[in-house]
């Protein structure tokens, strides 16, 4: 199990990251985490690239709210595509898993094997590192909700990170 956290040492806080060396495109994504429960606190895994421009695209747990994930991309610096989704559980309480099959004409997002939101217009196309992370979002309380200190440190768990590729990437 990869541990990630957010801690804070003398006045700084520090976050933790993973990123793949190798680019991917197009196939199916996914990990099994339990996020990090402190408000103000992300855990996440996406695919992030800003060659020749930036896309990405999103699984994110929000610290205001363990019992929703949000699902978001960017296309060519073009954002505004979040969707929040009600999980049902409390993410930082067990391991599931999270993923995506991306596609050149979709997204679709999965939660434990389910398929449960999908987009279908301006997709990603450039291929991308796998990337994950927990970090604290301080001063951006309306989307994270305001950052707990006290609850410091707070860790994300990783189990396994997957991708499968599509035939011809």
């Amino acid at each position: 199990i990869m541990n990630m956290s957010v801690k804070k040492e003398s006045n700084t806080y520090y976050g933790a990251e993973y990123r793949s060396h190798a680019y991917y495109s197009y196939g199916y994504y996914s990990v099994c985490m339990k996020a990090a429960d402190c408000s103000g606190v992300i855990s996440s895994f996406f695919t992030y690239t800003n060659n020749p421009w930036w896309d990405e695209i999103d699984i994110e747990i929000l610290g205001k709210n363990m019992t929703e994930v949000q699902f978001n991309y960017y296309t060519k610096g073009e954002g505004n595509h979040e969707y929040l989704y009600k999980l049902g559980f409390d993410a930082s309480e067990d391991f599931h898993e999270y993923g995506f099959d991306w596609q050149p004409d979709s997204i679709t997002w999965y939660v434990d094997g389910k398929a449960v939101y999908r987009a279908t217009e301006n997709i990603p196309t450039s291929g991308s590192q796998i990337m994950m992370n927990v970090w604290n979002c301080k001063d951006h309380d309306e989307w994270s909700g305001a950052f707990d200190e006290s609850a410091l440190p707070a860790t994300a768990q990783y189990k396994w990170v997957a991708f499968k590729a599509y035939e011809g990437n």
